[in-house]
């Protein structure tokens, strides 16, 4: 996988994370980025300017200390609110703007935003032109292979998006009335990859090295997007590069890396929302990073009902103490 340029920014590598909402905050970005991934994006951020003064949208935009290049995910399906919301997030430090035409949750689909834009490739096409003459920074876009099996638009969509000035896409290789269900398709994105000339990436159940390569070859994408597998398994792009790059695998996480990378994510997040957001944020992070390992649930079930920081990091303490006591052999991390 050669080096990749999204405008003026070229990416170490075409390992990017994807935006997920409640799970890519800036804790999260900076330590995936630590990790290996070439690129990481903001959770996606309404275009609705009136709702940002709330908490939850606050604390998505804060860019200053993010890793660059910066990109900002915006969803929305007005043209004018989605070029004006591009504006005030370039003002606020984002060196990239995404837009989001991949999302299909139903209170974002609804309003006629994330992958419901796909069914009116008029509508695309204005929010595109808008949003490229907007700002002077690179527009991406991460759409789907369509609305439903038999309505696959995404090369159409594609091509829209070159012509009106993207620099980069994103393709998730399911369609919007697939969610997350069933295997992803990679046909649809190596048919979107030939039809343009910007780079493409590839998203949907990438979960392994083996699983990246397999996808980059099926598809002739430029890079990948991580979603899913990097939730509590940061250092999958570590993973990933290294086997791309080598053709062989890193040896598995010790615990003790493991733990360090944990209780590190824990610090990052208390310091970030403050002790009672913080508390809570941390429980899903917790929870994925321990849910191959024995005792997890039983101990999830307890630490879901600690309230502060200190109690939360001794508690995941004790949890790995007790992991080594009862190691045999070289004490590798094994992931199911």
């Amino acid at each position: 996988m050669s080096a990749v340029r999204i405008g003026p920014y070229t990416l170490q590598n075409g390992l990017i994370l994807a935006p997920m909402a409640g799970v890519t905050d800036q804790p999260f970005r900076q330590l995936c980025k630590r990790l290996g991934a070439g690129l990481v994006v903001s959770e996606m951020v309404t275009s609705d300017m009136s709702l940002w003064n709330t908490r939850k949208s606050r604390m998505r935009m804060i860019h200053e200390g993010d890793p660059e290049p910066r990109s900002v995910q915006i969803a929305g399906g007005d043209a004018q609110m989605l070029a004006e919301a591009a504006r005030a997030n370039v003002e606020l430090g984002a060196q990239i703007v995404d837009i989001n035409m991949g999302c299909p949750a139903k209170k974002v689909c609804n309003k006629a935003a994330g992958s419901a834009l796909l069914k009116d490739e008029a509508l695309v096409t204005e929010i595109l032109q808008a949003v490229v003459a907007a700002v002077d920074v690179p527009v991406t876009l991460k759409i789907r292979t369509g609305w439903d099996r038999d309505n696959k638009n995404g090369v159409t969509v594609a091509k829209i998006a070159e012509q009106a000035g993207i620099t980069a896409l994103a393709v998730h290789g399911r369609t919007r009335a697939d969610l997350y269900t069933g295997e992803a398709e990679y046909d649809t994105i190596a048919a979107i990859k030939q039809a343009v000339s910007m780079p493409v990436f590839a998203n949907g159940d990438i979960d392994s090295p083996e699983k990246a390569r397999y996808v980059l070859n099926a598809t002739g994408a430029d890079g990948l997007l991580v979603g899913r597998a990097a939730q509590g398994r940061p250092w999958i792009f570590r993973e990933i590069d290294h086997y791309l790059r080598t053709g062989e695998k890193l040896p598995a996480l010790e615990l003790v890396e493991v733990e360090r990378i944990l209780l590190e994510h824990l610090a990052a997040l208390h310091v970030f929302y403050g002790d009672v957001m913080g508390v809570r944020i941390a429980r899903k992070h917790v929870g994925w990073y321990l849910a191959t390992l024995p005792g997890a649930r039983e101990f999830r079930a307890h630490f879901n009902r600690l309230e502060d920081t200190e109690a939360q990091c001794a508690n995941v303490r004790s949890f790995f103490a007790e992991r080594y006591k009862s190691l045999t052999g070289d004490g590798e991390w094994v992931a199911a």
